[in-house]
């Protein structure tokens, strides 16, 4: 029994120390952490020897006097981010806030950038570290952009800073899982206006768009109009065919009595108009007669009778003409034999015309005495005298007889008749 006590007791013991040494040596890894062995010394993949070992994931045990146990987290780390006054391509300040998710890297051999900086730092050095690392990353980054691109692209902006960060963080042993650009803005109001602008384009382009649509749709209402209206316009027209078509048969059907009614009323007017023909044919024959009688004859007579008129008074005028001619012929002939003073003969043929109406212009005028004055040369009267008698035997005008026989025609007015004499002048 004593036996069985004291083998009781050293399995007790024995028990007691196995779980003290599990308490103190075994470690139990969590999968957000890491834990390094720290004393140990081994190569790695690359080559290098390094003075500690990793265990993530898992469990392991340390060994006493010669190991010591340092825990990692690995959990995610939100860093907000805010830079001022940070300078874009073009000199223009601007205020860029962000929020960036980063991590102590849990791989190989990154890690070991992380174990040989960070490890022993509080989470919030780590924090700050990461997050001024983070901001000057992207105060580099906006020194190549302009405000337009890196507002209006925010995530090829956010792309551009994951690439220029990567390479820093990696150094640190931080892993960088996602950045979020939440607002870019500046003091002097650029990109507001940029905004702006780009705000009255989208208004622009939504009221073209508007247009557009409301022109669309009046197009395909005038569209659905036109085809509604074609298609009452088919539908009366076909309406109509049918009416017109019902109106054909009708009246193929009426034609055979209509025809036969119209060919007896054609006859009946037919032998009405004959028959008045024959009485017209009659009436027109009686007419012509009577025309003949009344009017043809009389006026061929009187015809005939114009007719022999005219030839007489033709006859008449055609005689008149030679006898005239040959007067003139002779006139001429005896002009021709004038010579010179045919001119002055034509003019004394003609003073007698003159003369009589001259004297007809003054009926009431009676000449009682005509007295010649001489000239002093003592010519006068026989030069008078000459001229008469070359005038009475050129042309057969007397002057004395005219003055004489005008002057028995003509009443007196006072004083008696004078005889006018150009012999009886005194010299």
């Amino acid at each position: 029994m004593e036996f069985i006590a004291v083998l009781l007791g050293v399995f007790g013991l024995g028990t007691g120390a196995g779980l003290l040494v599990i308490r103190n040596y075994y470690h139990i890894c969590q999968p957000s952490e890491v834990l390094i062995f720290a004393g140990s010394r081994r190569p790695t993949a690359t080559g290098k020897t390094i003075g500690y070992r990793l265990v993530k994931g898992g469990s392991s045990i340390r060994l006493p006097m010669l190991e010591q146990v340092y825990r990692m987290d690995l959990t995610n780390m939100i860093i907000d981010l805010r830079v001022v006054n940070a300078y874009s391509k073009g000199g223009v300040p601007l205020i860029v806030t962000g929020v960036a998710n980063i991590k102590i890297a849990g791989e190989e051999p990154i890690i070991y950038n992380a174990i040989e900086r960070l490890l022993g730092k509080k989470r919030k050095e780590i924090e700050q570290l990461a997050k001024e690392t983070l901001e000057g990353n992207l105060r580099g980054v906006l020194a190549n952009l302009t405000p337009e691109q890196a507002n209006s692209d925010q995530i090829a902006f956010a792309k551009s800073l994951l690439e220029e960060a990567e390479q820093d963080l990696e150094k640190l042993g931080l892993v960088l899982d996602s950045l979020q650009i939440q607002n870019i803005s500046d003091e002097v109001r650029y990109l507001d206006s940029i905004g702006r602008k780009q705000k009255a384009e989208l208004q622009r382009d939504a009221r073209i768009a508007e247009a557009k649509a409301r022109k669309t749709s009046i197009i395909k209402d005038s569209e659905n109009l036109r085809l509604t209206a074609l298609r009452r316009i088919q539908k009366d027209l076909e309406i109509a065919k049918a009416d017109a078509e019902k109106r054909v048969r009708d009246t193929q059907t009426k034609r055979g009595a209509m025809i036969a009614e119209v060919e007896s009323v054609v006859m009946s007017d037919l032998a009405k108009v004959q028959a008045e023909v024959a009485v017209q044919n009659a009436r027109i024959k009686q007419v012509k007669q009577q025309l003949q009688a009344d009017v043809i004859a009389p006026a061929a007579a009187e015809c005939q009778q114009a007719i022999a008129k005219a030839r007489g008074e033709a006859a008449k005028i055609i005689e008149q003409g030679k006898a005239q001619a040959e007067g003139t012929k002779k006139l001429a002939a005896s002009w021709q034999g004038a010579g010179n003073n045919a001119k002055n003969i034509f003019l004394y043929q003609k003073l007698e015309l003159l003369l009589k109406l001259m004297v007809a212009s003054v009926p009431e005028v009676q000449v009682q005495t005509v007295t010649v004055v001489d000239g002093g040369d003592g010519n006068l009267v026989p030069k008078m005298t000459a001229f008469a008698e070359q005038l009475r035997q050129a042309t057969g005008v007397d002057l004395v007889q005219m003055a004489n026989r005008l002057a028995q025609t003509e009443p007196s007015v006072k004083g008696k008749e004078t005889n006018f004499d150009f012999k009886q002048l005194p010299s």
